[in-house]
């Protein structure tokens, strides 16, 4: 399949689907590092109020999340860390441009995620740090976006399953039970500062840590001081999402919900509906208030922040789920390598189901193997596909259309999405 096969005619075609087919010839070849620095060289975005009309490198007040050496630019820099599970390297596209960045493989990688700028990959009991070089700073009612070239940023101790950050520090969750927190601002220039280290799973949010243990759920100040015990309990405690509507911990047969009222934390725990299967990883929309989770066996689940409640989606045996919004589908790809969209309803309308399926391509040929995710933006989706040596870029508004393809010179075994 071609691109000029897989993006249809369209009155209105976005830029992402402006790249034709040379994309998949080229992609994963290195590019010329003048070619590479001079992508969208010089577009800046004019900084906030009395800053208009100067760009970051002018301006003679910093712009509010500026990084030393990045560059601002007028729209979300979205790229795509994609790691060899055998070690022979990691791949780093931009979906801008088409272009990707060649780093070298340290070591065989068994798990990805990512707070939004950096990737971490775990393998053989440490977590290698590559910064993709895009992120996006929330600044009241508006972003500002930022880009670099992408590097290594040295390594964490353990393998780390979950990844969040505010200004202050990044929150590294590992498989032992505990969270080690980071500096963030060395963490920016390329340094791996760790601050403390918490047992259970801590999640920066609201100038504060929320920490979810076998025991409760706690709020404590970033330097480690304890501010309150709420009244709820997570069970087994697993991943979590930082949602608009606050902290999601997965428990043991439900979530609990954190959020803060000027200061004043609260939580509430949401059990799932009897004989629910428990949730395996979430996945969203990159701060959206709906997670998409896998269920086993059973389907997917859908979890909704702004209800709270849980909805499910009987897709059969689930390899995948992303959840694209209130506004977008659920994501389920199942094991045989179809690709499902079912939309959003509301548990309270369906039964604890959510809403019939909507869309179905088959994506992938073969069972899915272990490794492959979904990851979402606003208006698209990405699947790895390690056997056919491909990253699938899909439409998921416009009944899952395969919009681009990209070839790649590493067996893709993992993925995230950063920049957003």
């Amino acid at each position: 399949m071609t691109d000029n096969d897989t993006v249809r005619d369209k009155d209105a075609v976005t830029e992402k689907d402006t790249v034709t087919s040379r994309v998949r010839t080229t992609m994963f070849r290195p590019p010329a590092a003048a070619a590479f620095a001079t992508v969208l060289c010089g577009v800046m975005l004019a900084a906030c109020g009395g800053e208009t009309g100067r760009t970051a490198a002018t301006a003679t007040s910093t712009p509010h999340g500026y990084v030393d050496g990045a560059e601002e630019a007028a729209e979300p820099q979205s790229r795509l860390v994609v790691a060899d599970g055998d070690g022979r390297g990691v791949r780093v596209l931009d979906l801008l441009s088409g272009e990707a960045t060649e780093l070298a493989g340290d070591g065989a990688v068994t798990g990805a995620v990512t707070d939004g700028r950096f990737a971490f990959l775990s393998g053989g009991n440490r977590t290698r740090v590559i910064d993709s070089g895009v992120w996006t700073v929330e600044h009241g009612y508006h972003n500002h976006y930022y880009r670099t070239e992408p590097g290594a940023a040295g390594t964490v101790a353990g393998t780390v399953t979950g990844a969040w950050s505010d200004t202050a520090l990044t929150a590294l969750a590992r498989d032992d039970g505990t969270t080690v927190l980071l500096d963030r601002e060395a963490l920016e220039s390329g340094e791996v500062e760790e601050r403390d280290t918490v047992d259970g799973v801590a999640v920066p949010y609201d100038r504060h840590v929320v920490v979810a243990t076998g025991e409760g759920v706690a709020v404590r100040e970033r330097d480690g001081g304890e501010v309150a015990d709420l009244d709820v309990t997570c069970e087994d405690p697993g991943d979590a999402a930082v949602t608009t509507r606050g902290v999601v911990f997965g428990c043991g047969g439900g979530a609990v919900l954190v959020d803060s009222d000027d200061g004043e934390f609260t939580g509430e725990a949401v059990p799932q509906p009897d004989g629910g299967a428990g949730a395996g990883p979430f996945r969203q929309r990159p701060g959206a208030e709906t997670l998409g989770a896998v269920a086993g066996r059973d389907g997917a689940w859908l979890f909704d922040a702004a209800e709270p409640a849980w909805t499910h989606a009987g897709t059969g045996p689930a390899a995948a789920a992303a959840a694209t919004g209130p506004d977008g589908p659920l994501l389920v790809l199942t094991e045989d390598g179809v690709l499902h969209a079912h939309a959003h309803a509301h548990a309270h309308a369906h039964d604890a189901e959510t809403g019939e399926e909507t869309a179905a391509t088959r994506l992938l040929d073969g069972d899915v193997p272990d490794g492959v995710t979904i990851a979402v933006d606003t208006d698209r989706a990405y699947v790895n596909d390690p056997a056919a040596a491909t990253v699938h870029e899909v439409d998921y508004r416009d009944d899952l259309r395969v919009a681009r393809t990209f070839d790649t010179d590493v067996t893709p075994s993992l993925l995230v999405e950063t920049g957003r």
